[in-house]
Formats: structure tokens, C-alpha cells, sequence
């Protein structure tokens, strides 16, 4: 989803006379903040916006205050208003006091709507769940795509493959130091220590930080837990790095795609195949400058790889559309998209060195794909790819 669709999507349950709880929820630096004002000023409502993201602590008695400022605001307003609370994630305890909070004003008639902002979709979900089911809906802000980086800031296909998707870094890109050390410090340190760390019981902390290490430098390769654990010379469990790497791929940082088989116990069952959710994690760490990168083309390759996976990833998110992988013996397809029964296996073209064979041919007769698609080659061109969402391919 573009930010365009997203807002489109706001405003319009926003509009809507039944009360719904709205959750923007999404990785660091995806402009949710952006988004929420942007709602504000075309909504022209009464509104009042309010941030945890503060140096100084906040309490389920911040979030009262907050509401009883956006109840003032809207005394007398027939048309009701707006309170908009950013890192909600950050209160302890704060979605049991939304709602009381919520069913307080559904009861008195309090015409107040509300949207809540978090960086750890995750931990979000599952906070609500817990205490507001029926009342919230989600709506998810991916990274954003090669259509939305070129037309804010005028990026090549080659810019957006290397440098990646984050908005607040696409003005640094001219000094690259400056550019990788915002990328590493303002974003993958404050994720893990902020968005991770301290809003989730982690047991070891060093153990997660080097699987989201393993998770940027294998990204776009197929690893068992077993040999993750060889790899991280750690005597943890197949268990903690499979919730370790939930949790990264919750905050937008490292997924695990599972094997595509009909049955379900055995795609969770399987090796995950690492997967960045935004290329910027990769190079930052690198120390390669772009044209550096793009003469090793074996490197390359796996820059192109996991960002077409990357893409899928967050292209999907919001939708029934899963993203996979499929390997047999020595034979394997980059990625499967599929959506109930519906299935499309796609191939990229990357120019990198591969120890395994094309499986297209082995997986189509297995399984009869809607589609057999190739990415770049004489098949479809990467920019053109990068441009559609996934769901155009399942069409």
C-alpha cells in the first residue's frame, strides 16, 4: 500500500459513524506520524495530537490526561473529534486503560474517535487482542516502495536497490558516512533497544542482536535453526530464535519466509529463508559505497534478491497474501505467492552465483501455480516488477 492508499483507507473509516479504534502500526521512520497529522488537517475536526515518545516517563495517567485535553476540545462539537496518541507502545499497561477509556465515551455518547500509533506492530497486535477485541482495526504502514522513493525523491532503481526505503535517510545519501551512521544508529540500534528490548522479555539480548546480524548477512538464503545456532555460537534453542525472529520481523527488520507446501504444519516446520524487510540494513553495515557494490556481482545479486523479497513482503502486508519460498533437494523457486488456493512462483534473475537449481519446471507440476513469473533477464523487468504490488501478480 502506498502512503496515498493508506491515508485514503484513514480517512474514510475515520468518516464513518460507528466508532472503531484505529491502529497505524509499522515499522521506524515509515512516516505513520506524517500520515496522522495529514488526517488531521484534511478531517478539519477538533483534534489533539500527543506523543509517548518522550524522554520523561509516561503512565496510563498520561494517556487520561490526554483524552480528558481531546474531550474538552470536542465539548459541544456535534461533529465529534479526533485524539491521535503516537508510541502508544512505549505506556505500560496502556491498552487495558484505552479501554476503559473507549467503552466510557461509547457509553456517555462521547462522539470522540481515536487513533493510536505504534513502531512494534507486533507487540501492538497482541495488546489488543488481549484487551480490545472488537473495538480496533489495524491498519499496517509498510516501508515504503520504489514508486513512492522516486517521486519524493527523485531515486534511480539502482539508488532505491542500495540505499533502500527509508524517507528520513534519502536526503543523506550524497555523504554516505553520515547516511550509514543515521541508518545504523537512529534506526537498527534504536529499533532493538527501544521497540525490542524494552517493550518485550528478551532473555538474551546479545543472542537476538547477532540473529538479526545472521538474518542481514544470509538475507535471501534458506537456514536451518540448527545451523542459525552453529552459526551464532550460542547453546540457545530452535524455539528462542524462531521467537527471536518474530519478533524482528514484527518491528520491520528481519523475516523468516517458510516453506510453501499445502499443508501448514510443515511450512512452519520448515527452514525459514532470511529475509530483509528493507535493503538499507544490509548496506549500511557493509562499509561498501554503491558503485563499490555494484561491481561485485555476486553481492549485487543478493541486494536485487532481497529487494524484490522485500517488496512482496511489504507490498502484502495488510492482505490475505502470503509470502513464501519452495526447495526440493537441489531444485528451489525464489518465492511463491499465494492467497487461499491461488498460487504464483516467481524466479529472479539476479546474476548471482546459485548452488541450486531452477525449480519452476518441479514445482508447477506439484503444485499447477496460477502463474510461472521470471524477474529480470529476458523475463520481466526488475523496475517494472518493483512497481506493481504483489496482488497485481495474483490477478
Amino acid at each position: 500500500m502506498t502512503r496515498k492508499t493508506i491515508l485514503d483507507d484513514l480517512l474514510r473509516r475515520l468518516r464513518e459513524k460507528r466508532r472503531f479504534l484505529q491502529v497505524l502500526a509499522g515499522p521506524r521512520q515509515v512516516g505513520k506520524t506524517t500520515l496522522a497529522r495529514q488526517g488531521m488537517e484534511v478531517l478539519k475536526l477538533p483534534a489533539h495530537y500527543a506523543s509517548a515518545d518522550e524522554p520523561t516517563l509516561r503512565d496510563r495517567t498520561w494517556i487520561e490526561q490526554q483524552w480528558d485535553i481531546a474531550r474538552l476540545k470536542i465539548r459541544g462539537s456535534k461533529a465529534g473529534g479526533l485524539l491521535i496518541l503516537d508510541e502508544i507502545q512505549k505506556v505500560q499497561g496502556w491498552s487495558d486503560i484505552v479501554k476503559l477509556l473507549w467503552d466510557t465515551d461509547t457509553h456517555t455518547g462521547v462522539p470522540l474517535k481515536v487513533v493510536v500509533l505504534g513502531s512494534s506492530p507486533l507487540l501492538i497486535q497482541s495488546r489488543l487482542t488481549e484487551s480490545l477485541a472488537g473495538r480496533f482495526e489495524i491498519i499496517p504502514v509498510p516501508h515504503w516502495s520504489l514508486s513512492e522513493m522516486r517521486e519524493a525523491f527523485g531515486w534511480n532503481l539502482e539508488q532505491y536497490i542500495f540505499f533502500g526505503a527509508y524517507p528520513g535517510a534519502a536526503p543523506l545519501i550524497e555523504e554516505p558516512e553520515r547516511w550509514r551512521n543515521y541508518i545504523v544508529h537512529s534506526l537498527i540500534e534504536t529499533t532493538i533497544s527501544r521497540d525490542i528490548l524494552l517493550m518485550t522479555r528478551v532473555d538474551k539480548p546479545a543472542l537476538l542482536r547477532r540473529m538479526f546480524q545472521l538474518g542481514c548477512d544470509y538475507s535471501g538464503q534458506i537456514l536451518s535453526y540448527q545451523k542459525m545456532l552453529g552459526q551464532l555460537l550460542d547453546a540457545g534453542n530452535t524455539v528462542t530464535l524462531a521467537h527471536y525472529l518474530q519478533l524482528l520481523q514484527g518491528a520491520g527488520m528481519v523475516a523468516g519466509l517458510s516453506k510453501y507446501a499445502h499443508g501448514l504444519v510443515r511450512q512452519r516446520g520448515s527452514s525459514p529463508k532470511l529475509q530483509v524487510l528493507n535493503t538499507a540494513l544490509m548496506t549500511a553495515q557493509s562499509g561498501r559505497a554503491l558503485a563499490e557494490a555494484r561491481r561485485d556481482g555476486d553481492y549485487w545479486g543478493r541486494l536485487v534478491e532481497s529487494c524484490v523479497g522485500a517488496h512482496l513482503l511489504n507490498s502484502s502486508m495488510g492482505c490475505s497474501i502470503e509470502v513464501a519460498y519452495w526447495r526440493e533437494r537441489n531444485q528451489e523457486v525464489d518465492f511463491v505467492l499465494h492467497q487461499g488456493k491461488t498460487a504464483v512462483a516467481l524466479e529472479v534473475k539476479s546474476g548471482r552465483r546459485r548452488e541450486s537449481l531452477s525449480g519452476m519446471e518441479a514445482f508447477a507440476k506439484q503444485f499447477r501455480p496460477k502463474r510461472k513469473l521470471l524477474v529480470g533477464g529476458q523475463g520481466i523487468p526488475l523496475e517494472e516488477f518493483l512497481l506493481q504490488p504483489a496482488a497485481h501478480w495474483l490477478q
